[in-house]
């Protein structure tokens, strides 16, 4: 009962908050318009050979400076309906019209004509140069999720997970070309668990980690590196009902993960770190991860449906290398949106070693149902 109840009021919640946020899905005509007229109103640009497809946005860049191009590029794709902004040159010039034409700039391209995607540079950019681990128990983002423990479960078999977090970029530059940009910043996240069959459903554990991190990007390659800390809680009417001796789990690391983007909507990546200042102390340091993602290019028009599938796994030095499998499958809405994070339904299944922090030495096998908002 308890779990259904969970289900419901996360189902109201999330229904009513969609009108907010979506009302109609935009067609490619209506983007095409709104973007001609943005791009004519802010950069004095008239241009008869943008085109839409399936919420794609290509126009030629013309002699934009690759500022000017960046900005262009952020500002698209913040339009409701688009999924992707490709600029691309060699449009003959009569079919572009730039008042006044600025100065024209070298600009590094790919051998199919495109120019590589540039983020804003400066304090505080919007995006991302490194996208999320969609199917890490622990990438800092907004869920909501039941969980249902298979065979031994670490307190009930009915579970719900909730985690608050976010990675905001402080600084963003370019390197050289305009083509490899890093960025700094902080990310931070809190994961609790709830035992959904207890009484009041208690409280069970939760991961403090908050870090700071630099990330890189040339084309479809990026990297992410961070000094991290973790610690990690057990809630009170658990331990006054289990009388469970506590752990005080808690430690700094650092790691690093490298990740290339291949096409169709493909995406491997992986990398590894350790841990230091421990406690307890005879922890063992280090960890591997490594993982495939799939965001699909294409999406079902009539509810704006990306489809998505993800795998992460890790292995520990602690648990004798032991392969901890992470799936999760579900779809993406592209038009539902809070502060650019998308909504995403996914089904979720988990096997190895507990990412609960208490519990990381149990063994865990659960099946589950989330919501996520990622960007």
């Amino acid at each position: 009962m308890r779990a259904v109840r969970f289900f419901a009021l996360l189902g109201i919640a999330l229904f009513l908050s969609f009108p907010i946020y979506s009302d109609v899905i935009p067609d490619d005509s209506y983007i095409a318009g709104y973007a001609t007229g943005m791009l004519k109103r802010d950069f004095q640009l008239d241009l008869s050979s943008l085109v839409v497809r399936n919420g794609v946005i290509t126009l030629p860049v013309g002699n934009l400076s690759p500022e000017d191009r960046a900005q262009v590029q952020q500002m698209l794709s913040e339009i409701p309906g688009v999924t992707g902004v490709e600029l691309v040159e060699g449009v003959p010039q009569q079919e572009l019209a730039v008042l006044p034409p600025p100065a024209k700039q070298e600009t590094p391209i790919t051998p199919s004509g495109k120019v590589a995607k540039v983020f804003p540079t400066g304090f505080l950019p919007t995006g991302h140069l490194f996208l999320p681990l969609l199917a890490d128990p622990r990438w800092a983002h907004f869920s909501a999720s039941y969980r249902n423990y298979v065979g031994a479960d670490i307190d009930g078999e009915n579970n719900g997970a909730v985690s608050f977090g976010e990675t905001i970029p402080f600084y963003r530059a370019n390197l050289g070309p305009t083509t490899i940009q890093w960025e700094a910043g902080l990310q931070a996240g809190v994961f609790s668990d709830f035992n959904l069959d207890a009484k009041s459903s208690d409280l069970i554990n939760t991961d403090f980690i908050a870090s700071v991190y630099s990330s890189m990007r040339m084309g479809q390659l990026s990297a992410f590196a961070r000094i991290f800390h973790q610690s990690s809680h057990l809630g009170d009417e658990f331990l006054l009902r289990t009388r469970l001796e506590r752990v005080n789990l808690s430690y700094e690391g650092a790691d690093l993960k490298l990740s290339y983007e291949l096409p169709y909507g493909i995406r491997v990546y992986g990398g590894g770190g350790g841990i230091f200042h421990k406690h307890p102390s005879t922890i063992k340091p280090w960890s591997i991860q490594y993982g495939l993602e799939f965001r699909s290019p294409w999406r079902l028009d009539f509810a704006a449906m990306r489809p998505l599938l993800a795998v992460d796994l890790k292995n520990h030095q602690q648990n004798d290398w032991n392969v901890d499998v992470s799936a999760r499958a579900g779809f993406q809405f592209d038009t539902h949106q809070v502060f650019g994070r998308k909504l995403q339904f996914m089904i979720e299944y988990f096997n190895g070693n507990s990412p609960t922090g208490q519990f990381y030495k149990e063994k865990a096998e659960y099946l589950g149902i989330g919501a996520h908002y990622h960007f």
